[in-house]
């Protein structure tokens, strides 16, 4: 068995560098290996880990680490890896799995990789993992005991599974933990999007058209962030109440066939199938640029872009030009991947704080609990509470708490108007 497969194990110091970097601007994961390493919650226990292979990743891994756990891990997209990361890791004894780059047969190989390792705890951000051992590793699901989900698609996916009778193992939904969306995906996605947008083209967004495909709370954040550097944001919805949102939030809402007309910059945080299409593709202007948010790279038909196209040539990095047959130019980012890893760095190290401080106390929990039945089940409440209490503890900042009467007040519906 394989124990690490990594680009270059000589980048290993700056891998160091970044996640003492990431490490100091992550300290509720601190304060939970504190713990981990006085309790050894963990020991004994094998996690399998497909997750974006980042210096925040590794600041979890130690703390599940130093929990007692061994952790084998992959990336959970080919381009977004950082090697330095992966390199560092290899050398702390992560049987890690993962270099920027990959092809998809190689991305698939290094989940085979991990699922070697006999996990008895998965950690997922996309479903990638689980999808594969219940489809041609299920040799592995005697093992494993649960499996935790970071991701909006992911979730997506693994419900799809439980509601068809397909999901063998439980599975605790980090992505819905309030400190996880309204923060990560919230504050997170709507940062890094545009930081990645902006690596990849160094244009200016102030005056620009941007579309946003989808207003959950991954697009909240980008239009919010978008529009907070000076852009006028149109927002594109299937979900009423979503777009009702969207227009009370004060941005421009049309179908997308509108908005393909005007728009100058897209991006897709929708978690579906070919939102931006043939029909969307034929009504965009000359310069336009794509750009997707969504976990998988389907968002952006690029199998309709292919063939509108008469050719394509690399700009610059993670900037493709695809002339059309009718001689207007469109510009894909990162190869329509997300945008916000492949062409950034991802969330800043402060939002996944709280994200993977949801996954170090699940998986706790999935450890120490009995075996629970098939089914995808809430953070519970108790963990996200105390993640937003360690926040607010490392940030200095003090609440109020209620008093007797209050709680008594609250409990009981005998009292009202005085």
């Amino acid at each position: 068995m394989e124990s690490f497969k990594v680009k270059d194990e000589s980048l290993a110091q700056k891998g160091f560098l970044q996640i003492e970097w990431a490490s100091k601007h992550m300290p509720v994961l601190n304060q939970i290996k504190k713990r981990f390493s006085r309790e050894k919650p963990l020991k004994g226990v094998t996690l399998g880990a497909c997750l974006h292979v980042t210096k925040e990743t590794a600041v979890l891994v130690d703390a599940l680490m130093a929990g007692g756990a061994s952790v084998a891990l992959c990336g959970s997209n080919p381009l977004s890896t950082q090697d330095e990361v992966a390199a560092a890791l290899a050398q702390l004894g992560v049987h890690v799995f993962a270099w920027r780059g990959q092809t998809t047969e190689e991305y698939y190989w290094c989940i085979e990789r991990v699922i070697d390792h006999n996990p008895l705890i998965t950690l997922d951000d996309g479903a990638d993992l689980v999808s594969t051992i219940h489809s041609k590793r299920t040799d592995a699901l005697p093992n494993v005991k649960g499996g935790t989900e970071e991701t909006t698609t992911g979730v997506l996916r693994l419900r799809a599974m439980e509601r068809s009778g397909a999901l063998k193992y439980a599975i605790i939904a980090v992505n819905d933990a309030y400190t996880k969306y309204l923060f990560d995906n919230r504050y997170g996605t709507g940062q890094s999007t545009i930081d990645g947008i902006l690596r990849a083209t160094n244009i200016l967004l102030a005056g620009k058209k941007l579309v946003v495909c989808g207003y959950g709370w991954c697009g909240r954040g980008i239009a919010l962030r978008a529009r907070g550097m000076g852009a006028n944001v149109i927002v594109t919805e299937v979900n009423p109440l979503r777009a009702l949102e969207a227009v009370m939030d004060g941005f421009h809402v049309m179908p997308l066939s509108e908005a393909a007309e005007i728009g100058e910059i897209f991006v897709t945080a929708t978690g579906d199938i070919n939102v931006i299409r043939k029909e969307h593709i034929g009504k965009m202007r000359d310069g336009a640029i794509l750009a997707n948010s969504g976990h998988f790279n389907v968002e952006i038909s690029l199998k309709d872009l292919e063939e509108l196209a008469s050719s394509k040539r690399v700009i610059r990095q993670n900037l493709e030009e695809y002339k059309l047959k009718d001689g207007r130019r469109l510009y894909l980012l990162a190869e329509g991947r997300l945008v916000n890893l492949a062409a950034a760095e991802g969330h800043p190290s402060e939002v996944m704080d709280m994200s993977f401080a949801n996954q170090a106390l699940s998986v706790e929990h999935l450890a120490k609990a009995e075996r629970l039945p098939p089914k995808v089940y809430p953070v519970p409440k108790e963990i996200d509470e105390t993640v937003a209490r360690l926040k607010l503890k490392a940030m200095g900042i003090v609440i109020d708490e209620l008093t007797d009467e209050q709680k008594r007040y609250l409990a009981t519906w005998e009292m009202g108007t005085l």
